[in-house]
C-alpha cells in the first residue's frame, strides 16, 4: 500500500517525499519517531506502516500483531501532533467491523458488537488508530482523518506462502503448481531464490523442493505427472478486493479534501471512511479466476478443517462514492496485472 501511494504522488508530481523503511526506522521505538519528526518535520503524514496478515499469521502472532500496530500508530499521531503536521490520514481495515454485522458493512457498525475471534486483536489496533485521531482532533484541532480499506492485492504485495493474503497466497501457490505440471523447475529454482521457504533455495535438490511445496499445499505427481493445490477453508465464503493502485488513489483522494468538505461527511466520533469497490466474490470462484489467469491445469482442493472466518464482509462504499471517488481496475484486470508482474 505504502509503495503503491507513492508512485502515485510521484505520478501526480510530488517531488517532495520523506519515506523511511522498516529497517532505516523502527516506528514502534517511541524516540526513533519523536527524533525523526523533529529532524523533517512533514507537512502532511500517511500512516500505511503496519503488521499485516492473513487468517494463518493473525493466530499465530496475535501478541505481535496487537502491540506491533498499537505502538506504530500512537507514536506517530502523537508525534504528528508535536510537531503541527497539517493533516494525517491513518489507513486502517474493514475488519475493525463486528463479525455480526449487516451486509454491506456501514461505517455507523463501528463497535456495534463481538469482532471476528481470528483477527481480534489486529481489528483492536486498527480501532484504536482510528479512536487516536477523533481524541486528538477533538482535544487539539489537529485535521487526522482515517479511512478503511477493504481487502488489498497488487504490485509489491507479500507472497509468503505461509503468512500471505488469500490472493498472493493462491496466486503464487497456482503458479508454482503450473510450473511443476511443466516440469519448468528454472522458475521454480527462480521464485525460491527471490521468495526462499523452509531453507530451500535454488540449490535445492528437486526432491527437496517437492517435500518444502507439499507443505505448503502444492502437490506434484511424479508417476501421473500431473499436479494439485490445497486450498485453506471450504472456499463458500465470500470476500471483495481492491487494486492497490485504486486504493492509493482513494488515499490522496481523502487526503486533498479540504476540512470543510471532510467534516461535512463524517461525524467526530465516527470519522472513518469506507474504500472498496462494493462487490464481493466466492474465494472458490476466486481461485478458478486465478487458475485461468495464470494458465494451471491441475486440481484446486478445499481442505474444509482449516478456518474460514467470516462468511461475508462486503464494505458500504456510498459515502465514499457520493463524496465523488469510485474504483476504476476491476477484479479481472487487477489480477491480471498482479500476476504480469509477480511472474516478470
Amino acid at each position: 500500500m505504502g509503495s503503491a501511494i507513492l508512485r502515485q504522488l510521484q505520478l501526480k508530481g510530488f517531488l517532495n517525499l520523506i519515506t523511511r523503511s522498516s529497517d532505516e526506522l523502527d516506528l514502534t521505538n517511541q524516540r526513533e519517531v519523536k527524533k525523526f519528526f523533529k529532524q523533517q518535520k512533514p507537512s502532511y503524514v500517511i500512516v500505511a506502516a503496519a503488521r499485516v496478515g492473513g487468517i494463518h499469521a493473525n493466530n499465530i502472532y496475535p501478541a505481535e500483531f496487537i502491540y506491533q500496530n498499537i505502538m506504530i500508530e500512537a507514536n506517530i499521531i502523537h508525534s504528528s501532533y508535536e510537531n503541527g503536521v497539517s493533516r494525517l490520514l491513518f489507513l486502517g481495515s474493514t475488519c475493525i467491523y463486528p463479525k455480526e454485522v449487516k451486509q454491506p458493512m456501514q461505517e455507523d457498525a463501528l463497535l456495534t458488537g463481538r469482532l471476528e475471534k481470528t483477527n481480534e486483536p489486529y481489528a483492536l489496533a486498527k480501532i484504536a488508530g482510528i479512536k487516536l485521531c477523533e481524541s486528538y482532533n477533538r482535544q487539539y484541532g489537529t485535521d487526522f482523518r482515517s479511512i478503511m480499506p477493504t481487502n488489498l492485492y497488487g504490485e509489491n504485495d507479500n507472497f509468503h506462502l505461509e503468512n500471505s493474503h488469500v490472493i498472493p497466497a493462491l496466486l503464487r501457490k497456482i503458479y508454482l503448481a503450473k510450473c511443476l505440471e511443466e516440469e519448468n523447475w528454472e522458475s521454480i529454482k527462480y521464485d525460491l531464490d527471490k521468495n526462499p521457504i523452509d531453507g530451500i533455495d535454488n540449490k535445492s535438490s528437486q526432491n527437496e523442493v517437492l517435500a518444502a511445496l507439499r507443505g505448503y499445499g502444492i502437490h506434484f505427481d511424479l508417476i501421473t505427472m500431473s499436479s494439485s493445490v490445497n486450498i485453506w477453508g471450504s472456499g463458500n465464503v465470500k470476500r471483495e478486493f481492491l487494486y492497490v493502485d485504486d486504493m492509493a488513489l482513494a488515499s490522496i483522494f481523502i487526503l486533498e479534501l479540504n476540512e470543510k468538505t471532510y467534516q461535512e461527511n463524517t461525524q467526530p466520533m465516527l470519522s472513518h471512511i469506507n474504500i472498496g469497490t462494493g462487490l464481493d466474490i466466492k474465494i472458490s470462484d476466486l481461485a478458478q479466476k486465478i487458475k485461468e489467469i495464470v494458465g494451471f491445469k491441475g486440481v484446486l482442493y478445499f481442505d474444509t478443517s482449516k478456518l474460514d472466518g467470516p462468511s461475508r464482509k462486503l464494505t458500504d462504499v456510498s459515502k465514499i462514492s457520493y463524496m465523488g471517488w469510485s474504483s476504476e481496475i476491476n477484479l479481472e484486470e487487477g489480477l491480471r496485472k498482479t500476476y504480469d508482474w509477480y511472474s516478470n
